[in-house]
């Protein structure tokens, strides 16, 4: 069984024709939204428009140069995708929205850390659970007594950190 799907003849790059897409899209709103900006012209002749539409048509181009190489570049084979690692992760990731106001931050956190290693194949969760549980708690201590910024606190947190 072969592991990549094999073309039978040369076809253009679908992908870069939808991130073409996609920038030029960009591209355009942030072009329009720096002329909606008041210009004032400033010191140097240059306003609060400049920026945005600098990187409006800096998008532009690159959604020209991706046109091109889709055009000229055949598409590569795909790998066939490997599902037991995404759904894992994207498992961890609504374990985290559903339980980060319950629970908090550095349990929902924790889970997020098991299940992604999980998906990258470490399932002993007696032990990724407790690394993940002192990592969120040691971002945790630094938004909160460093940086001053609240994140959602649980029972956990304000046992450790007061609250």
């Amino acid at each position: 069984m072969n592991q990549f799907y094999t073309a039978t003849k040369r076809r253009p790059n679908g992908a870069a024709f939808i991130i073409a897409a996609i920038l030029a899209a960009l591209g355009a709103l942030l072009i329009w939204q720096g002329f909606a900006i008041p210009d004032k012209g400033g010191y140097a002749g240059i306003g609060s428009g400049a920026l945005p539409k600098f990187v409006g048509y800096a998008l532009l181009v690159l959604a020209a140069l991706h046109i091109i190489t889709g055009l000229r570049d055949a598409a590569p084979a795909m790998p066939r995708p490997h599902w037991p690692p995404v759904i894992w992760t994207i498992a961890g990731l609504a374990l985290q929205v559903i339980l980060l106001k319950p629970l908090g931050f550095s349990i929902a956190s924790a889970l997020l850390f098991a299940c992604t290693a999980a998906g990258f194949g470490k399932n002993k969760l007696a032990l990724t659970v407790p690394i993940g549980l002192a990592l969120s708690l040691l971002i945790f201590g630094v938004f909160d007594q460093l940086l001053r910024l609240k994140l959602p606190a649980g029972l956990l947190e304000r046992l450790i950190f007061g609250g």
